[in-house]
């Protein structure tokens, strides 16, 4: 069971969601610029080195999308563990509310 959310906190946490989704995009738009930068030279050059920070840089915008999409969602596992930490922390310190 949740509390429910002042319009403020949604305000907030909706303003939130939205940065992390924008960064995602962000990162993923610069990745697509660099990369084809990359290959292009890499090409001009005969060489094949670039599939390597090609494969590199797209592990790490994987687990970003994953952290923004999957485990940043309001019913997500981020949002249980941020529930469990505030009903461990009403427990420790007396507030019944």
């Amino acid at each position: 069971m949740t509390t429910p959310l002042s319009p403020e906190e949604i305000d907030r946490l909706a303003r939130r969601r939205a940065g992390a989704k924008l960064g995602w995009y962000f990162h993923a738009a610069v990745y697509v610029v660099v990369n084809l930068g990359l290959i292009a030279l890499a090409v001009a050059r005969g060489r094949n080195w670039a599939m390597f920070p090609l494969i590199g840089w797209g592990v790490g915008l994987a687990l970003h999308g994953i952290s923004v999409f999957l485990v940043g969602k309001g019913s997500g596992l981020r949002e249980r563990m941020v529930q469990r930490e505030r009903e461990k922390l009403r427990r420790e310190h007396g507030d019944g509310s």
